[in-house]
């Protein structure tokens, strides 16, 4: 089977194993965060198939909708990939992908601690971090918020921006919350110079919507 078979079924599967899923995580998601992912790869010295396939499984089963397991992403992407009869060690690379892509993978390493890290990762980490910013991130955010039926915001929860692993996946914070507990603070955890350059303006409109947002809440405007 050449890449573009195995790319055509890997669409496929993503396509039907995501209907139906929450709007910021449904194929639209994995659509963009794979196109992404091909830009910055045409700047990058990495594995093509290897990141399309990470950016296509990355949230195949992501775990906050899998009562926070997070092997059961993994485990399925493998078991695809198996029934493709693709290579092991590509299996081996994209399953490390989707363990270490998420935000809260970051959280509770010790600096001593030994982090898988591979530029493939990288450039798929970055597209899937440039779709939580800007605009199409605002949008996600409060789908997700309304989606687990949370407030806008709320002045007397203020933002925790010192979270262990485990109490950012049990948040229940309001949607304004997330921007300052992890949106904004994704410009800098860029890995690639093509990241870092398409998160600026990204970041500039999050930064100039949540001013709007504070002005209006209060009334000035």
């Amino acid at each position: 089977m050449n890449h573009s078979e195995i790319i055509s079924r890997t669409i496929a599967f993503v396509k039907e194993t995501l209907q139906g899923a929450e709007g910021g995580h449904d194929w639209f998601h994995i659509q963009r965060v794979y196109t992404t992912a091909q830009e910055i790869a045409k700047h990058e010295q990495a594995d093509t198939l290897v990141v399309s396939l990470g950016a296509l499984l990355h949230d195949i089963a992501d775990a906050k909708f899998h009562d926070g397991d997070e092997t059961v992403g993994p485990k399925m992407a493998a078991s695809f990939l198996k029934s493709l009869k693709i290579d092991t060690d590509i299996i081996t690379h994209v399953v490390q992908i989707i363990e270490n892509i998420s935000f809260k993978s970051t959280l509770n390493k010790e600096s001593n601690t030994k982090i898988f890290t591979s530029k493939a990762l990288q450039i798929v980490q970055d597209a899937d971090r440039l779709d939580a910013i800007g605009a199409i991130g605002i949008a996600r955010a409060f789908n997700y918020g309304g989606f687990k039926n949370r407030e806008l915001y709320n002045p007397a929860i203020p933002p925790n921006l010192h979270m262990s692993k485990e109490e950012y996946k049990n948040s229940t914070a309001p949607t304004i919350n997330h921007f300052h507990e992890k949106l904004l603070l994704l410009k800098d955890k860029m890995n690639t110079e093509t990241g870092k350059k398409l998160a600026q303006q990204r970041h500039a409109f999050m930064l100039e919507y949540l001013e709007q947002f504070n002005q209006e809440w209060v009334g000035t405007r």
